[in-house]
Formats: C-alpha cells, sequence, structure tokens
C-alpha cells in the first residue's frame, strides 16, 4: 500500500523526492517541528500547537507560508489521513524548514513544510496499563536559553538520551540541565505527586514548552490541584515522591512504575487521563 507526505500543501507518493542536499533542516537543523496526535480525522488540540509554532517561528525569523493557519492545517491533516486511510489514531508530524540557499547565512527566511502520518494503537489518548521505568541520563546536560524551550530539528541530546535508555533498558531517560535539576525526558514533561502538591520543571528549567503539559496544568488549576512549577526539582524529589507521571501531546499521560528501586502507583495518573478524556471531548 502507498504511503502519502503533504508537501507544501500537495499530496505525494512518499517515495517521492521533496529535498535536496541543500535543505536547511538536513545541513544546519534549521526547522522546527510538532507531533500531534489525530482523534479520527482530526487534531483536537491544533489551535494550541498553532501558536507555538507561531511563537517559534517568530524567535527563528521564519516567515510561515499563508497556507500555515487553523483551517488550511486541519483540512490538509484530514486529506492526508484519508489518502492513507488512517482513521482510528494517528501520530501527525509537521516540520517546518526555511528554504534551500545559503551558508549558516539564509538567503531569505521563507519556509517550506511537510506534514506525515503514522499510524497509532488507538484512537483515543489512553493511559498505559504498564508503568514505565525511568533513570536519569548524565553524560549530556541541556543548556536552558530561549532555544531550550523550543521543538526544533537540533534534537541530538534527545537522540543521545533515548540510546541511554536502550542501552540501559529503561523505557525513559530523564533530562538535566546545565544546573544538574530535571528538565524533562528524552519524549515528555514530567509531573511529580507529592504531599497533595502536583510539581513540574518550570519553563526557566530549559524544558519543553509542551502542549500537553499546559493543557495538564489547567486540568489541575481548574480541579483545585496546588501547582508548583520548580526549576530546582532534584533527583531527592523523584525518590520522595507518590507518583510520577510523563505527559506529550501523542501519548497524552504515561505513568511511572519505577526510579531506581524506587516504585510508584498510578492513582493521580489515573485521574487525569480520565479528565484529559473529558477535556478532548469538550473541544
Amino acid at each position: 500500500m502507498k504511503n502519502f507526505v503533504c508537501y507544501n500543501g500537495e499530496i505525494l507518493n512518499s517515495n517521492q523526492n521533496v529535498f535536496s542536499g541543500s535543505n536547511r533542516a538536513f545541513r544546519y537543523g534549521d526547522a522546527i517541528f510538532e507531533t500531534m496526535r489525530a482523534v479520527s480525522t482530526t487534531v483536537p488540540l491544533l489551535n494550541e500547537h498553532l501558536l507555538r509554532i507561531k511563537q517559534s517561528a517568530n524567535i527563528l525569523n521564519f516567515e510561515l507560508t499563508d497556507l500555515i493557519n487553523i483551517n488550511t492545517l486541519q483540512k490538509l491533516i484530514s486529506r492526508l489521513l484519508n489518502a492513507n486511510k488512517l482513521f482510528t489514531g494517528a501520530k501527525i508530524r509537521l516540520t517546518i524548514y526555511r528554504k534551500d540557499g545559503g551558508n549558516y547565512l539564509p538567503i531569505n527566511n521563507k519556509t517550506d513544510f511537510l506534514i506525515e502520518a503514522s499510524q497509532l494503537d488507538s484512537n483515543q489518548f489512553s493511559l498505559n496499563t504498564k508503568g514505565l521505568k525511568i533513570d536519569i541520563f548524565t553524560e549530556w546536560k541541556k543548556p536552558i536559553n530561549i532555544l531550550s524551550n523550543l521543538k526544533s530539528a537540533n534534537a541530538l541530546i534527545f537522540v543521545k538520551s533515548a540510546l541511554f535508555a536502550c542501552n540501559n533498558q529503561i523505557d525513559e531517560s530523564i533530562i538535566l540541565n546545565q544546573n544538574n535539576y530535571i528538565s524533562e525526558t528524552t519524549s515528555s514533561n514530567i509531573f511529580l505527586y507529592c504531599d497533595n502538591k502536583l510539581y513540574t520543571p518550570s519553563i526557566k528549567s530549559g524544558c519543553i514548552n509542551g502542549i500537553m503539559r499546559k493543557i495538564i496544568i489547567e486540568i489541575a488549576l481548574k480541579n483545585n490541584f496546588q501547582i508548583i512549577e520548580s526549576d530546582t526539582i532534584a533527583e531527592t524529589d523523584l525518590l520522595n515522591a507518590d507518583e510520577i507521571f510523563l505527559t506529550n501531546a501523542v501519548t497524552g499521560i504515561r505513568w511511572v512504575v519505577a526510579f531506581k528501586q524506587r516504585r510508584y502507583f498510578c492513582k493521580i495518573a489515573k485521574y487525569f487521563s480520565d479528565e484529559l478524556l473529558k477535556h478532548i471531548s469538550s473541544i
């Protein structure tokens, strides 16, 4: 069966060449991307993703094409899902990159974009039945600067973190920032529940400004949870936590069962997973 992608608004066979060797995402990592969950043939949180795209584009001086708007993007994603016959849950990746040309200094700031789609196991966000095992990746530290919160194509620390997890037979690695405090994990933001409070690394910690992180904080505040966004969360806080869960825009919420010798339950993670489904259904 043929697979299709959407390149600058046109549905193409995925085997068709759309890049050259002068592609700036390839040469310089001069790109941003969004990964999203499609429910049936729509992306419920597309508006939040689009807001982050615009914020990132502004920081990087990208000139977005007129096609990058809520109505057109939704139509293009629906067309792509139909072309690939993906109707029961899919991961959508939208990559936006500066047009070819120039060396470090680009010829201009105009952009191209590519949308890809792949099958997921379920149509809706669902809590994992088997808890994750996590540990701390210490070899590289994430710098804290204006680029730290962006989902950019400069992702080597996440690649290295994923390799660490694979080599150590765990599910996810925790990434530390330059100050040796917890920032995030390879693919997710992280939340700790302790003494009736919900803790998560602040944006100042250098973590990705996650869409699902934002949604969970909104749900928590709506339900009278005390939220503490901290830039000094450390290993001892993980060991003292009652529960730990991870969030991202594709998988939703995933609960953690083990960090080193510590074991956790998933009562609060399940609560937020149920509340997330209510939130999505209300959009």
